[in-house]
């Protein structure tokens, strides 16, 4: 469907068409997505695109998350209002302002420079509460330990595992939301939660994207 360049329209699409039929129930989530120029965090070229059922090519092997898998990724996480949330994999910023606009406080990280601009000139346009929301270049593997303890943390990509050390920058009761992708195995959304000490996880729903090439283990030296 083509909405010409009508991008309040293709929002409501696909709120209408994506959202609402798969479980995503949130009102903030909905409003947000319903407000928020998602166009404008991917490249020009690609703007017709950004509304439709898919990831959408962000350079690099990188995609901004299919909508309604967004959406029910956030949902999985349980934002409250006033949490302090990390954001990993941010790409141009376009999940952190969603989360922001549900009324968490959000660093988003991205190891990317391009992207990172992008975001900031994209960002720079939103009517976002002061504060609410910082875009940070760095490592996603190395979370961000200096913001930390996070409430929530989400990998906005596909991993194979849970780095320990993001695990580390949770507090007691801490959640961890990720797509897990693990090699010969289809991808899900996982739930991790830091309790007692521990950090254990459970699948939530079914989901596929590309991985997060910086997740990727390392190759060995063999001799």
């Amino acid at each position: 469907m083509s909405f010409a360049g009508d991008f309040a329209g293709a929002r409501k699409w696909m709120v209408d068409g994506q959202l609402r039929p798969n479980k995503v129930t949130d009102p903030r989530i909905i409003s947000a997505m319903l407000d928020l120029p998602r166009h404008r965090f991917v490249a020009p070229a690609l703007e017709a695109r950004a509304h439709a059922d898919e990831d959408v090519p962000l350079g690099q092997g990188r995609v901004l998350l299919q909508p309604m898998m967004l959406a029910r990724l956030l949902q999985l996480a349980q934002i409250r209002a006033g949490e302090s949330v990390l954001l990993l994999a941010a790409g141009a910023g376009y999940g952190a302002a969603v989360a922001a606009r549900m009324g968490a406080r959000v660093t988003a990280v991205e190891g990317d420079a391009a992207l990172t601009a992008q975001g900031r000139a994209a960002l720079a346009e939103l009517s976002l509460a002061p504060g609410s929301l910082q875009l940070v270049e760095g490592p996603a593997t190395a979370g961000h330990p200096a913001g930390a303890p996070y409430d929530v943390i989400i990998i906005e990509g596909a991993v194979p595992e849970i780095p320990p050390a993001l695990v580390e920058q949770l507090p007691e009761g801490g959640r961890l939301v990720a797509l897990r992708r693990r090699p010969g195995q289809a991808g899900a959304a996982v739930l991790g939660r830091r309790m007692g000490g521990a950090f254990s996880v459970t699948e939530a729903f079914d989901c596929n994207t590309a991985v997060l090439a910086e997740f990727q283990p390392q190759p060995g030296f063999s001799f």
